[in-house]
């Protein structure tokens, strides 16, 4: 008899996936496909960071590290968080890890038990909720209004804990609307009592405003970064957790027993993305900008309305209610007759049907080629 956690069954997929997957299907069929719907960039990585990787292995760097991560980039760590937010970190309290899921794992693993509850906004960042449940607690979700510019209300947080919240998620620039939360909620925020997680990965892909870590309001949070986005370093699997120190080793143990520690090489690449790769960012980041600005013009022409102008990361979150009130459906339409990628808005909650995610993490000229397919099949519609 086939017996499943029931924790497991609860789980949903990650339907960004599932349109990458049936896209390179039709890809290996000889059909010509447009991606923008994964949030991975298109670039290389920098050459400081493969040059650091190949002698790393020229100097057979190949064996376990420090199980909360080589020592030399945890400090190049604590340096970064103090050039860029001028705030103090301890070297000791980062635990590196093989990409940021593990980090988030990790968390969770470590201030929840069975029951235990961890709030999230709706629409958020679909892997939130289903890490929460692999960790048996239950997400808490907390609904995000387009009129409001999807920013989070603090009053509707604080109606949201209980005596069993163990956490509040927030993530800024936000996955999948590209906003950044204002100042006044992250003061407000880290005065709570409660944990809070901070999700920073898309931090250093900021086009309008600065983005904030919630370490320059309070020390007792806890904040998820990494390599893959900033640095486009997907492939090499690299992130970081920082910790308040009462808990680092019990994330220790967790680490040891779980992950080991993270990619020996990757690890060194990351110390030369942090000291020398920020000239590569910032050209990356300008080209990003300029298909932002491309893509709300095109997506606006064609009658998306968009609630919220992204301000960071690589997407933009498009009401598509005009065309559909099924974003799932609507989203594999166009890969099927637009041959154009895209992530439904459901895949992000119940509070992102009817919209639907565009990355521009892709070059402008595909991106060309792809609004005007998109254009001539919403022409076939009868809207």
């Amino acid at each position: 008899m086939r017996t499943t956690n029931p924790q497991v069954e609860q789980i949903t997929p990650f339907i960004v996936m599932d349109v990458l997957e049936k896209a390179n299907e039709m890809q290996k069929q000889g059909i010509s496909i447009i991606h923008m719907e994964v949030g991975e960039p298109d670039f290389d990585i920098p050459e400081c960071v493969a040059q650091a990787a190949k002698a790393a292995y020229d100097k057979h760097q190949t064996h376990y590290t420090h199980s909360l991560g080589h020592p030399d980039l945890r400090q190049a760590i604590a340096d970064f968080y103090k050039k860029e937010y001028n705030v103090d970190v301890d070297p000791g309290c980062i635990v590196v890890t093989s990409g940021s899921s593990p980090a988030i794992l990790l968390t969770l693993m470590l201030l929840c038990e069975p029951e235990s509850e961890v709030i999230m906004s709706n629409p958020g960042y679909a892997c939130y909720r289903n890490f929460t449940l692999a960790a048996h607690a239950n997400p808490v979700l907390v609904p995000l209004r387009a009129s409001n510019g999807f920013q989070y209300d603090i009053e509707d947080i604080k109606k949201s804990i209980t005596p069993l919240t163990r956490g509040i998620f927030i993530n800024s620039p936000m996955n999948p609307t590209g906003t950044l939360l204002d100042d006044s909620f992250m003061k407000q925020i880290a005065t709570l009592g409660v944990p809070v997680i901070s999700d920073e990965i898309y931090h250093g892909l900021v086009y309008e405003g600065r983005a904030r870590s919630i370490l320059e309001f309070t020390d007792k949070a806890f904040v998820l970064n990494g390599f893959s986005k900033r640095f486009a370093m997907t492939g090499l699997r690299l992130g970081y957790l920082i910790a308040p120190k009462e808990y680092i080793r019990s994330l220790q143990k967790l680490q040891q027993n779980l992950f080991i520690c993270a990619p020996s090489i990757a690890q060194q690449a990351g110390i030369a993305a942090l000291k020398e790769a920020e000239q590569d960012v910032e050209k990356m980041k300008a080209i990003y900008n300029e298909r932002r600005v491309y893509m709300i013009s095109r997506l606006k022409e064609m009658g998306f309305k968009i609630d919220a102008e992204p301000k960071g990361a690589f997407y933009i979150f498009c009401d598509a209610r005009r065309f559909t009130k099924d974003s799932y459906k609507f989203a594999f339409n166009i890969l099927e007759h637009a041959h154009v990628g895209v992530t439904p808005g459901v895949d992000f909650g119940t509070g992102g049907e009817g919209y639907i995610r565009f990355s521009y993490a892709n070059s402008l000229e595909n991106i060309k080629e792809g609004m005007d397919r998109i254009e001539a099949y919403l022409n076939t519609l009868q809207v």
